[in-house]
């Protein structure tokens, strides 16, 4: 509490109307052998060894089971069934919704000071006493280390929390010009019907802010969080729940994903889909809505985040240390297992015999384990069974292809949990299918260009894949920094100089992309607030109207 407070500057708890708040980015806590937080974390760790907590679907403020039982299971030890939890069928679905509409009227005219005061108060719980749990079962059922989870559990859901507060407020202010004889006001309302909220496993921070954004800007929401994220998702959704959230704003729906997406878009009252995950899901429930559109009273929003083919690209000029070390963070974080995750370098023959020297002997220190026993865990197992077999597929992939060597890595074994060790990869083909099609796991595939063709590159990389998420450019000659952000002016929503291409931190830089990485509305900045409004504009006249008649006619 003492840090929100602290940051708020003496704002008060509660604002008026036309009164604004200053918020600053959460710090990120060093869990250094021992600090008070790291000693919090050890208990709310153990405190979770060997446990299942029960996550049942809320509808409408109660909780409910259905027979379709699943588990979630920690993806370093899939012995460990961390949660138990029930997929809601049709029927609870639409009940889901009618709870929903229900609440819609009067959450949307509770004013946005109200709501915002929720916001803050559960990033206040994030940020103090609830830090350590929702930090421990990110860890336990995500597989993230500390720095990882803390990072995105902590710091970046806090940052939604606060600074969407902020942006809301300061769009409640936004008003446009009166004169003398009229007074004009906007009036931000919550679309006409529900959202529904589809999130990720991979960021515990995404699924708050899917699920919170619409509704803090006045709508209703169905979530529905990822089945390898439910005992985090639930942590977040409680809390929202203890900061003040009415039980009915949003209903926590965990579910079979085509049934869900059947309801939600055949629903009339379906008015916007929030979501992140893969490209062939969005693209179906996008055409699920078009086929629909006839039963909506509105347009729906649609707003999606679908991964990428994130590149490095390297000049002659570049830095080799800055190169290798933020291609490691980069590809390696988290098994890679992030959208904005670097998956292909490009680096110039006369460098590569560097980068490749420094790139293997630091890849051998990665450590690859269990993140809770061992905090010194750099990446730990990937999500589950099914990304396990399709990272492993790349890796057979690269074993057998002429065109491919593999440089290091790419052990897989999956009898205790399911890791997979980074594996580098040479290509001498920049168009082979590892070099074009998102992977979503610690593989990292290298083509290596003569000099003379830094320019083809260039034009490599921004028409081999379809997607266009994010990127970076190393190099120390500014002139080749301009052609780059030049050319590849479309082949990222988020574009580093000299720096790695994952870590966009809210208010800083906002995120996402366009093409097949999604409709880039930019979460983490001021704007993406607008996309979960339908604005009103009203004009109140002073002076009484005398004649029908304008003057030119008389």
């Amino acid at each position: 509490m003492w840090r929100a407070l602290r940051r708020l500057r003496g704002c008060g708890r509660r604002w008026q109307h036309g009164s604004a708040i200053d918020v600053t980015n959460e710090p990120i806590l060093e869990f250094k052998p021992g600090s008070p937080e790291r000693a919090a974390l050890q208990k709310a760790l153990a405190d979770l060894k060997d446990k299942t907590e029960s996550i049942p679907c809320v509808i409408g403020g109660q909780e409910v089971w259905t027979s379709t039982v699943r588990y979630q299971l920690s993806p370093f030890n899939h012995a460990h069934k961390v949660a138990k939890y029930c997929y809601a069928d049709k029927e609870l679905i639409n009940k889901a919704i009618n709870a929903a509409l229900a609440a819609r009227k009067e959450w949307d005219l509770k004013p946005v000071q109200d709501r915002a005061q929720i916001f803050l108060k559960a990033a206040d719980m994030l940020s103090g006493p609830r830090r350590a749990e929702v930090l421990a079962k990110t860890m336990i059922g995500q597989g993230k280390t500390i720095i990882q989870a803390e990072i995105d559990a902590a710091a970046e859901l806090i940052d939604f929390f606060r600074f969407n507060a902020k942006y809301a407020l300061e769009l409640e202010r936004s008003q446009p010009l009166s004169v003398d004889i009229s007074t004009n006001s906007m009036v931000y309302r919550g679309l006409e019907g529900f959202v529904a909220a589809i999130s990720p496993f991979n960021f515990t921070a995404i699924g708050g802010n899917l699920a919170g954004t619409p509704a803090l800007m006045g709508n209703v929401v169905l979530w529905k969080p990822s089945d390898t994220a439910l005992l985090s998702s639930y942590a977040v959704y409680k809390i929202l729940l203890e900061a003040g959230l009415p039980p009915s704003v949003v209903q926590f729906v965990p579910a079979d994903g085509p049934v869900f997406g059947d309801t939600v878009t055949s629903s009339q009252h379906f008015c916007g889909l929030n979501f992140t995950g893969s490209v062939p899901t969005f693209k179906r429930l996008w055409k699920q809505v078009s086929e629909n559109l006839d039963l909506y009273r509105n347009f729906p929003r649609l707003a999606g985040e679908c991964g990428g083919k994130n590149f490095h690209l390297v000049h002659s000029s570049a830095d080799v240390g800055s190169v290798v070390n933020g291609t490691l963070r980069s590809a390696f974080e988290y098994g890679g297992q992030k959208c904005s995750a670097c998956s292909r370098l490009y680096a110039p023959a006369s460098l590569w015999p560097q980068i490749k020297e420094k790139l293997l002997q630091e890849h051998g220190k990665i450590k690859v384990g269990d993140p809770v026993q061992d905090f010194g865990t750099f990446f730990s197992a990937v999500i589950d069974a099914k990304s396990f077999a399709r990272i492993k597929g790349w890796i057979e992939h690269a074993k057998k292809s002429p065109s491919l060597s593999i440089l290091a890595g790419g052990g897989c074994d999956d009898s205790v949990g399911y890791f997979i060790e980074p594996c580098i990869v040479e290509s001498k083909d920049p168009q082979d299918p590892i070099m074009k099609e998102e992977i979503f796991g610690p593989v990292l595939t290298v083509y290596v260009y003569p000099e003379q063709r830094f320019q083809e590159v260039l034009e490599l990389i921004d028409s081999s894949t379809a997607y266009g998420l994010t990127g970076a450019i190393y190099a120390q000659d500014k002139r080749i920094i301009k052609e780059a952000q030049r050319l590849l002016r479309n082949a990222a929503g988020n574009f580093y100089i000299n720096d790695k291409s994952t870590g966009a931190v809210v208010a800083q830089q906002p995120f996402g992309g366009s093409r097949s990485s999604g409709t880039n509305d930019k979460p983490g900045g001021p704007h993406y607030i607008l996309r979960w409004t339908s604005p009103q504009a009203i004009k109140e006249s002073h002076v009484p109207l005398q004649d029908w008649r304008y003057s030119y006619m008389q």
